[in-house]
């Protein structure tokens, strides 16, 4: 049987018995299932390799960060070697070192 059929038929009986606790947590759980189903499929995930694919695709994304905080390490390290460089100039300057390189 079908989701689609099980929800209607779980509707049918809600509408004919009343509605007990037991039918409306079937209700929803089969309309979150069926729901779920449907967001998969339009993501194109639903199916047998998806799980292969999500795990793939948090490999890249791990990768990607991974790469991010080293590029922002090593930006950062470049950064602070420049500005202590900048300052060993001026120090050498200020001191008269020019002078005697000439």
């Amino acid at each position: 049987m079908k989701r689609a059929d099980m929800l209607a038929r779980l509707l049918a009986q809600a509408e004919a018995e009343g509605s007990e606790l037991i039918t409306l947590r079937a209700i929803v759980e089969e309309s979150s299932d069926l729901g779920a189903l449907r967001v998969l499929e339009r993501m194109g995930l639903a199916d047998k390799t998806a799980h292969e694919d999500l795990a793939e695709l948090r490999e890249l994304l791990q990768a990607w960060r991974d790469a991010k905080a080293s590029a922002w390490k090593a930006a950062i390290g470049w950064l602070v070697r420049g500005v202590l460089a900048l300052l060993l100039f001026a120090i050498a300057v200020r001191f008269g070192f020019g002078e005697m390189v000439q």
